[in-house]
């Protein structure tokens, strides 16, 4: 008898990560979410994973605390305000503030460590390339460079045991990330992707990158959007 699959899916409590959790799950994976409390100013992020994790019935849901408020550089780590209103030529000309300097490598060291304990092969992260703000650790060429410095650096990897690390949504647009999402039932109204929600977290801003590719996402899914905004 076969053993089940495992794999690790990052898991932020927003969009495109909860979607990546229901991915994992269709392709018959039990699913072991990590979740990170990093120093980020809103809270309300993780609350959104636990519930999640809880109703897609994870194997296991860690919270792993480190704090990235110690460098800051970011407007989700340090005093800095989030920009509002920008729109698509805007969010393309640079890389924006909310930018979390090496985050996506960080998390992943993360996940690579836990999948060597649970014996795993597999790494979920809902990276995006289409609708995405210009982060340099959402790009193909990163997650593949990051994938064979894994397999260099672990025990599993010089034994044999090849980890892969999946990004079902790296080519999506937002609009497709929904409708394979609802297809999978994810229920979207528990979900957060907001970078300045108010202080209870019982509302998004609706101005943030975030929000506005949210937005832009549900309406171009003919998608009724579930989210509260201010």
């Amino acid at each position: 008898m076969s053993k089940q699959k495992k794999a690790i899916v990052l898991l932020s409590g927003g969009l495109d990560s909860a979607t990546c959790v229901a991915i994992a799950k269709s392709k018959g994976y039990d699913v072991y979410a990590l979740s990170f409390r990093y120093g980020q100013r809103h809270s309300v992020e993780l609350e959104a994973a636990q519930k999640i994790a809880d109703k897609m019935k994870v194997k296991r849901h860690v919270i792993a605390d480190i704090d990235l408020r110690t460098f800051g550089g970011s407007a989700l780590t340090d005093d800095i305000d989030v920009p509002k209103g920008r729109d698509a030529d805007e969010m393309a000309e640079d890389i924006p503030i909310t930018y979390v300097p090496a985050r996506n490598t960080i998390f992943l060291s993360y996940a690579l460590a836990w999948a060597e304990v649970l014996e795993c092969n597999d790494i979920f992260i809902g990276v995006n390339a289409l609708d995405y703000s210009g982060y340099p650790d959402c790009r193909p060429e990163y997650i593949a460079a990051f994938e064979h410095m894994a397999n260099l650096a672990t025990k599993a990897g010089v034994e044999g045991s090849k980890l892969t690390i999946h990004t079902p949504l790296i080519d999506l647009s937002k609009a497709e990330i929904i409708k394979n999402g609802t297809q999978l039932g994810v229920d979207y109204g528990q979900t957060i992707s907001c970078y300045d929600p108010d202080p209870n977290g019982a509302a998004a801003c609706g101005e943030c990158d975030s929000c506005l590719l949210r937005k832009k996402g549900f309406a171009e899914a003919g998608t009724p959007d579930p989210t509260r905004y201010q």
